[in-house]
Protein backbone atom coordinates (compact mmCIF):
# COMPACT_ATOMS: atom_id res chain seq x y z
CA UNK A 1 0.00 0.00 0.00
CA UNK A 2 1.33 3.54 -0.72
CA UNK A 3 2.33 6.16 1.56
CA UNK A 4 0.39 9.23 1.82
CA UNK A 5 3.39 10.81 0.61
CA UNK A 6 3.38 9.50 -3.04
CA UNK A 7 0.31 11.79 -3.70
CA UNK A 8 0.52 14.34 -6.18
CA UNK A 9 -1.88 17.06 -5.64
CA UNK A 10 -0.54 18.91 -8.87
CA UNK A 11 -0.70 15.72 -11.02
CA UNK A 12 -4.53 15.00 -9.95
CA UNK A 13 -5.42 18.90 -10.69
CA UNK A 14 -3.60 18.18 -14.33
CA UNK A 15 -5.56 14.86 -15.21
CA UNK A 16 -8.86 17.20 -14.47
CA UNK A 17 -7.22 19.69 -16.80
CA UNK A 18 -5.81 17.62 -19.50
CA UNK A 19 -6.36 14.77 -19.82
CA UNK A 20 -9.53 14.92 -21.95
CA UNK A 21 -12.60 14.17 -19.26
CA UNK A 22 -13.80 17.87 -19.44
CA UNK A 23 -15.64 17.40 -22.95
CA UNK A 24 -14.86 20.81 -24.95
CA UNK A 25 -18.78 21.47 -24.29
CA UNK A 26 -17.99 21.89 -20.33
CA UNK A 27 -19.33 18.70 -19.73
CA UNK A 28 -17.64 15.73 -17.74
CA UNK A 29 -17.88 12.59 -19.12
CA UNK A 30 -18.75 9.98 -16.47
CA UNK A 31 -15.41 7.68 -16.17
CA UNK A 32 -12.69 7.03 -18.74
CA UNK A 33 -13.07 3.42 -20.01
CA UNK A 34 -9.69 2.34 -20.27
CA UNK A 35 -9.66 -0.95 -22.28
CA UNK A 36 -11.93 0.74 -24.72
CA UNK A 37 -9.71 4.35 -24.69
CA UNK A 38 -12.97 6.40 -24.24
CA UNK A 39 -15.07 8.07 -22.73
CA UNK A 40 -18.45 7.59 -20.95
CA UNK A 41 -21.24 9.92 -22.12
CA UNK A 42 -21.26 13.62 -20.64
CA UNK A 43 -23.06 13.71 -16.87
CA UNK A 44 -25.21 16.47 -15.12
CA UNK A 45 -24.15 15.09 -11.89
CA UNK A 46 -20.48 14.67 -12.45
CA UNK A 47 -20.06 17.91 -14.39
CA UNK A 48 -21.39 19.37 -10.65
CA UNK A 49 -18.83 17.43 -9.06
CA UNK A 50 -16.24 18.64 -11.34
CA UNK A 51 -17.56 22.20 -10.93
CA UNK A 52 -17.04 21.38 -7.05
CA UNK A 53 -13.56 19.91 -7.42
CA UNK A 54 -12.28 22.99 -9.76
CA UNK A 55 -13.50 25.28 -7.36
CA UNK A 56 -11.52 23.24 -4.71
CA UNK A 57 -7.96 23.21 -6.52
CA UNK A 58 -8.24 27.23 -7.50
CA UNK A 59 -8.70 27.82 -3.45
CA UNK A 60 -5.77 25.39 -3.09
CA UNK A 61 -3.29 26.41 -6.17
CA UNK A 62 -4.34 30.02 -7.35
CA UNK A 63 -3.59 29.00 -10.77
CA UNK A 64 -6.21 30.43 -13.24
CA UNK A 65 -6.45 27.58 -15.66
CA UNK A 66 -8.89 26.30 -12.89
CA UNK A 67 -11.08 28.69 -12.18
CA UNK A 68 -11.52 29.18 -15.82
CA UNK A 69 -12.60 24.96 -16.30
CA UNK A 70 -15.02 25.53 -12.99
CA UNK A 71 -16.46 28.38 -15.39
CA UNK A 72 -16.98 26.06 -18.41
CA UNK A 73 -18.26 23.26 -16.59
CA UNK A 74 -20.75 25.86 -14.64
CA UNK A 75 -21.79 27.07 -18.03
CA UNK A 76 -22.42 23.45 -19.46
CA UNK A 77 -24.90 23.26 -16.63
CA UNK A 78 -26.83 26.50 -16.83
CA UNK A 79 -26.54 27.07 -20.05
CA UNK A 80 -27.15 23.78 -22.04
CA UNK A 81 -28.09 20.92 -19.65
CA UNK A 82 -30.99 23.35 -17.27
CA UNK A 83 -34.25 23.18 -19.16
CA UNK A 84 -35.81 26.44 -18.13
CA UNK A 85 -39.09 25.77 -20.19
CA UNK A 86 -40.07 23.07 -17.56
CA UNK A 87 -37.45 24.25 -14.77
CA UNK A 88 -35.82 20.53 -14.36
CA UNK A 89 -32.23 19.56 -14.61
CA UNK A 90 -32.01 15.87 -16.68
CA UNK A 91 -29.24 13.65 -15.70
CA UNK A 92 -27.78 14.01 -18.83
CA UNK A 93 -28.82 15.84 -22.63
CA UNK A 94 -30.59 14.30 -24.87
CA UNK A 95 -33.66 13.61 -26.94
CA UNK A 96 -36.10 12.88 -25.70
CA UNK A 97 -35.29 14.63 -22.27
CA UNK A 98 -33.71 11.81 -19.71
CA UNK A 99 -35.42 11.46 -16.83
CA UNK A 100 -33.79 13.87 -13.51
CA UNK A 101 -32.19 11.84 -10.17
CA UNK A 102 -32.91 14.04 -6.51
CA UNK A 103 -29.15 12.95 -6.17
CA UNK A 104 -27.62 14.56 -9.18
CA UNK A 105 -29.67 17.98 -8.93
CA UNK A 106 -28.06 18.25 -5.24
CA UNK A 107 -24.56 17.56 -6.61
CA UNK A 108 -25.01 20.15 -9.30
CA UNK A 109 -26.65 22.69 -6.69
CA UNK A 110 -23.60 21.95 -4.33
CA UNK A 111 -20.86 22.60 -7.92
CA UNK A 112 -23.09 25.68 -9.03
CA UNK A 113 -22.75 27.20 -5.28
CA UNK A 114 -19.11 26.28 -5.26
CA UNK A 115 -18.46 28.42 -8.42
CA UNK A 116 -20.76 30.84 -7.33
CA UNK A 117 -18.16 31.69 -4.49
CA UNK A 118 -14.72 31.98 -6.89
CA UNK A 119 -16.29 33.89 -9.23
CA UNK A 120 -19.79 35.79 -7.80
CA UNK A 121 -21.69 34.94 -11.08
CA UNK A 122 -25.29 35.23 -9.69
CA UNK A 123 -26.54 33.75 -12.39
CA UNK A 124 -25.15 30.80 -11.09
CA UNK A 125 -26.81 31.69 -7.80
CA UNK A 126 -30.00 32.03 -9.22
CA UNK A 127 -29.93 28.74 -11.19
CA UNK A 128 -28.78 26.50 -8.25
CA UNK A 129 -31.95 28.00 -6.44
CA UNK A 130 -34.28 27.02 -9.16
CA UNK A 131 -32.65 23.98 -9.02
CA UNK A 132 -33.17 23.18 -5.34
CA UNK A 133 -36.71 24.35 -6.02
CA UNK A 134 -37.04 21.79 -8.44
CA UNK A 135 -35.76 19.00 -5.85
CA UNK A 136 -38.25 20.15 -3.81
CA UNK A 137 -41.44 20.25 -6.42
CA UNK A 138 -40.93 16.91 -8.26
CA UNK A 139 -39.10 14.61 -5.59
CA UNK A 140 -40.58 14.74 -2.28
CA UNK A 141 -42.32 12.33 -1.11
CA UNK A 142 -45.23 11.94 2.04
CA UNK A 143 -43.36 10.77 5.08
CA UNK A 144 -40.18 13.02 4.65
CA UNK A 145 -39.34 10.32 2.23
CA UNK A 146 -37.46 11.50 -1.30
CA UNK A 147 -38.31 9.55 -4.86
CA UNK A 148 -34.82 9.13 -6.71
CA UNK A 149 -36.16 9.63 -10.36
CA UNK A 150 -38.81 11.55 -12.13
CA UNK A 151 -39.73 11.23 -15.59
CA UNK A 152 -39.12 14.67 -17.50
CA UNK A 153 -41.16 16.52 -18.79
CA UNK A 154 -44.14 14.66 -16.63
CA UNK A 155 -42.60 14.88 -13.24
CA UNK A 156 -43.97 11.53 -12.72
CA UNK A 157 -41.94 9.67 -9.98
CA UNK A 158 -40.39 6.05 -11.54
CA UNK A 159 -41.35 3.17 -8.94
CA UNK A 160 -39.02 2.12 -6.56
CA UNK A 161 -36.65 -0.56 -7.03
CA UNK A 162 -34.53 -3.13 -4.87
CA UNK A 163 -31.89 -1.00 -6.00
CA UNK A 164 -30.02 1.53 -3.34
CA UNK A 165 -30.07 3.76 -6.32
CA UNK A 166 -33.51 3.33 -7.24
CA UNK A 167 -35.32 3.61 -3.86
CA UNK A 168 -35.25 6.33 -0.49
CA UNK A 169 -32.73 5.95 1.41
CA UNK A 170 -30.31 7.67 3.83
CA UNK A 171 -27.88 8.20 1.27
CA UNK A 172 -30.49 10.97 -0.50
CA UNK A 173 -29.27 13.47 2.74
CA UNK A 174 -25.98 14.27 0.63
CA UNK A 175 -27.75 16.10 -1.75
CA UNK A 176 -29.94 17.53 0.32
CA UNK A 177 -27.34 19.20 1.77
CA UNK A 178 -27.87 20.93 -1.02
CA UNK A 179 -31.08 22.61 0.53
CA UNK A 180 -29.06 23.57 3.33
CA UNK A 181 -26.33 25.29 1.89
CA UNK A 182 -29.26 27.49 -0.27
CA UNK A 183 -30.86 28.08 3.11
CA UNK A 184 -28.23 30.34 3.50
CA UNK A 185 -28.56 32.25 0.66
CA UNK A 186 -32.12 32.00 0.12
CA UNK A 187 -33.58 32.08 3.86
CA UNK A 188 -37.33 33.15 2.71
CA UNK A 189 -37.65 29.97 0.11
CA UNK A 190 -38.69 25.97 2.26
CA UNK A 191 -34.75 24.97 1.48
CA UNK A 192 -34.00 24.38 5.27
CA UNK A 193 -37.20 22.89 6.62
CA UNK A 194 -36.66 20.48 3.18
CA UNK A 195 -33.34 19.58 4.67
CA UNK A 196 -34.31 19.17 8.16
CA UNK A 197 -37.10 17.00 7.37
CA UNK A 198 -34.54 14.84 4.73
CA UNK A 199 -32.21 14.69 8.27
CA UNK A 200 -35.32 13.33 10.21
CA UNK A 201 -36.33 10.49 7.69
CA UNK A 202 -32.15 9.36 7.27
CA UNK A 203 -31.93 9.17 10.65
CA UNK A 204 -34.67 7.13 11.13
CA UNK A 205 -34.17 4.53 8.69
CA UNK A 206 -29.45 4.65 7.97
CA UNK A 207 -29.52 1.34 10.64
CA UNK A 208 -31.27 -0.73 8.08
CA UNK A 209 -28.72 0.33 4.84
CA UNK A 210 -26.06 -1.70 5.62
CA UNK A 211 -25.49 -4.54 4.86
CA UNK A 212 -27.96 -5.05 2.70
CA UNK A 213 -27.08 -7.95 0.61
CA UNK A 214 -25.29 -11.13 1.05
CA UNK A 215 -23.05 -10.43 -1.61
CA UNK A 216 -20.14 -8.70 -0.31
CA UNK A 217 -18.88 -7.29 -3.35
CA UNK A 218 -22.73 -5.43 -3.85
CA UNK A 219 -21.85 -4.35 0.17
CA UNK A 220 -18.44 -2.86 -0.61
CA UNK A 221 -20.68 -0.65 -3.54
CA UNK A 222 -23.67 0.26 -0.65
CA UNK A 223 -20.68 1.59 1.43
CA UNK A 224 -20.18 4.24 -1.37
CA UNK A 225 -23.98 5.20 -1.13
CA UNK A 226 -23.66 4.64 2.81
CA UNK A 227 -20.73 7.20 2.91
CA UNK A 228 -22.99 9.99 1.33
CA UNK A 229 -25.11 9.57 4.35
CA UNK A 230 -22.11 10.41 6.72
CA UNK A 231 -21.44 13.53 4.38
CA UNK A 232 -25.34 14.31 4.77
CA UNK A 233 -24.94 14.81 8.52
CA UNK A 234 -22.22 16.92 8.52
CA UNK A 235 -24.22 19.85 8.84
CA UNK A 236 -25.73 19.37 12.16
CA UNK A 237 -22.90 17.38 13.94
CA UNK A 238 -23.33 20.40 16.82
CA UNK A 239 -26.61 18.25 17.58
CA UNK A 240 -25.70 15.27 20.04
CA UNK A 241 -28.24 12.88 18.53
CA UNK A 242 -26.62 13.61 14.98
CA UNK A 243 -22.64 13.54 16.21
CA UNK A 244 -23.42 10.24 18.16
CA UNK A 245 -25.22 9.01 14.72
CA UNK A 246 -22.12 10.23 12.68
CA UNK A 247 -19.35 8.15 15.11
CA UNK A 248 -21.70 5.07 15.17
CA UNK A 249 -22.14 5.47 11.17
CA UNK A 250 -18.48 5.95 10.83
CA UNK A 251 -17.16 3.01 12.84
CA UNK A 252 -19.68 0.27 11.05
CA UNK A 253 -18.56 1.88 7.29
CA UNK A 254 -14.88 1.20 8.52
CA UNK A 255 -15.07 -2.09 9.71
CA UNK A 256 -16.73 -2.89 6.29
CA UNK A 257 -14.28 -1.73 4.31
CA UNK A 258 -11.32 -2.95 6.27
CA UNK A 259 -13.38 -6.80 5.91
CA UNK A 260 -14.01 -6.45 2.23
CA UNK A 261 -11.48 -4.84 1.10
CA UNK A 262 -9.16 -7.83 0.06
CA UNK A 263 -11.42 -8.73 -2.79
CA UNK A 264 -12.81 -5.62 -3.34
CA UNK A 265 -12.07 -1.87 -2.60
CA UNK A 266 -13.43 0.94 -4.18
CA UNK A 267 -11.59 4.20 -3.85
CA UNK A 268 -14.19 6.45 -3.56
CA UNK A 269 -14.97 5.01 -0.10
CA UNK A 270 -11.93 5.28 1.37
CA UNK A 271 -11.87 8.82 0.28
CA UNK A 272 -15.44 9.83 1.66
CA UNK A 273 -14.62 8.04 5.07
CA UNK A 274 -11.42 9.95 5.63
CA UNK A 275 -12.81 13.25 4.93
CA UNK A 276 -15.59 11.99 7.02
CA UNK A 277 -13.35 11.35 10.18
CA UNK A 278 -11.96 14.94 9.39
CA UNK A 279 -14.50 16.70 9.38
CA UNK A 280 -16.30 15.19 12.53
CA UNK A 281 -13.27 15.83 14.51
CA UNK A 282 -12.04 13.13 17.29
CA UNK A 283 -9.67 11.15 14.46
CA UNK A 284 -8.69 8.40 14.76
CA UNK A 285 -4.98 8.69 13.39
CA UNK A 286 -4.25 4.84 13.33
CA UNK A 287 -7.59 4.11 10.91
CA UNK A 288 -7.11 7.29 9.15
CA UNK A 289 -3.80 7.18 8.12
CA UNK A 290 -4.67 4.06 7.13
CA UNK A 291 -7.20 5.76 4.93
CA UNK A 292 -4.92 7.98 3.72
CA UNK A 293 -2.69 5.24 2.19
CA UNK A 294 -5.93 2.73 0.79
CA UNK A 295 -6.56 6.18 -0.87
CA UNK A 296 -3.05 7.69 -2.26
CA UNK A 297 -2.84 3.11 -3.56
CA UNK A 298 -5.43 4.12 -6.22
CA UNK A 299 -3.42 7.04 -7.82
CA UNK A 300 -2.42 6.28 -11.38
CA UNK A 301 0.95 7.69 -12.70
CA UNK A 302 1.79 6.74 -15.87
CA UNK A 303 2.97 8.45 -19.89
CA UNK A 304 -0.34 9.32 -21.43
CA UNK A 305 -2.21 11.60 -20.21
CA UNK A 306 -5.43 10.32 -19.28
CA UNK A 307 -3.82 7.89 -17.06
CA UNK A 308 -1.39 10.48 -15.62
CA UNK A 309 -2.80 11.91 -11.43
CA UNK A 310 -5.98 10.42 -11.73
CA UNK A 311 -7.91 7.79 -9.23
CA UNK A 312 -9.05 4.66 -10.75
CA UNK A 313 -12.35 3.47 -9.53
CA UNK A 314 -10.77 0.53 -7.76
CA UNK A 315 -9.62 -3.19 -6.99
CA UNK A 316 -10.91 -6.75 -7.15
CA UNK A 317 -8.52 -9.24 -6.13
CA UNK A 318 -5.62 -6.73 -6.00
CA UNK A 319 -6.23 -5.83 -10.00
CA UNK A 320 -6.80 -2.76 -10.65
CA UNK A 321 -10.24 -2.10 -12.34
CA UNK A 322 -9.78 -0.14 -15.93
CA UNK A 323 -11.98 3.13 -14.88
CA UNK A 324 -10.36 6.38 -14.49
CA UNK A 325 -12.99 8.28 -12.84
CA UNK A 326 -13.33 11.83 -12.02
CA UNK A 327 -15.83 11.24 -9.06
CA UNK A 328 -13.36 9.14 -6.94
CA UNK A 329 -10.36 11.57 -7.68
CA UNK A 330 -12.24 14.69 -6.74
CA UNK A 331 -12.71 12.75 -3.05
CA UNK A 332 -9.18 10.89 -2.81
CA UNK A 333 -7.37 14.15 -4.11
CA UNK A 334 -9.97 16.21 -1.59
CA UNK A 335 -9.41 13.59 1.18
CA UNK A 336 -5.42 13.48 0.53
CA UNK A 337 -5.08 17.12 0.84
CA UNK A 338 -7.03 17.95 3.73
CA UNK A 339 -5.30 14.98 5.76
CA UNK A 340 -1.80 16.61 4.76
CA UNK A 341 -3.56 19.73 6.35
CA UNK A 342 -4.97 18.14 9.09
CA UNK A 343 -1.09 16.84 9.92
CA UNK A 344 0.46 20.03 10.42
CA UNK A 345 -2.71 21.28 12.03
CA UNK A 346 -4.01 23.43 9.56
CA UNK A 347 -7.22 21.74 8.15
CA UNK A 348 -10.12 24.09 8.40
CA UNK A 349 -13.09 22.11 8.00
CA UNK A 350 -14.94 24.01 6.05
CA UNK A 351 -17.88 22.62 4.75
CA UNK A 352 -18.51 24.13 1.30
CA UNK A 353 -15.25 22.72 0.33
CA UNK A 354 -16.88 19.39 0.58
CA UNK A 355 -16.77 18.00 -2.64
Amino acid sequence: MNSPSSFSLARAGNWFLHSGIQEPSGGVARYHLSTTGKNLPVSTEITGYACSAFAYLNRMTGEPEYLAAAERAAAFLTEIAWQPRIAAMPFEVGDPLPPAYFFDCGIIVRGLLAVFRENGNEQLLEVARQVGLFMGRAFRASGGKLHPIVSLPSMEAWPYEKRWSREPGCLQLKSAMAWDSLSAFFPRDPFLNWYEEALAEALATWETFLPGDGDPLRVMDRLHAHSYFLEGMLPRTHRRDVYQTLTAAIEKTGRYLREISPRFERSDVCGQLLRARLYAGDVDLALAGEEAARCASHQVFEAAAMNDGGFCFGRREGVALPYMNPVSTAFCLQALAQWRQFEVGEFQGDLAELI
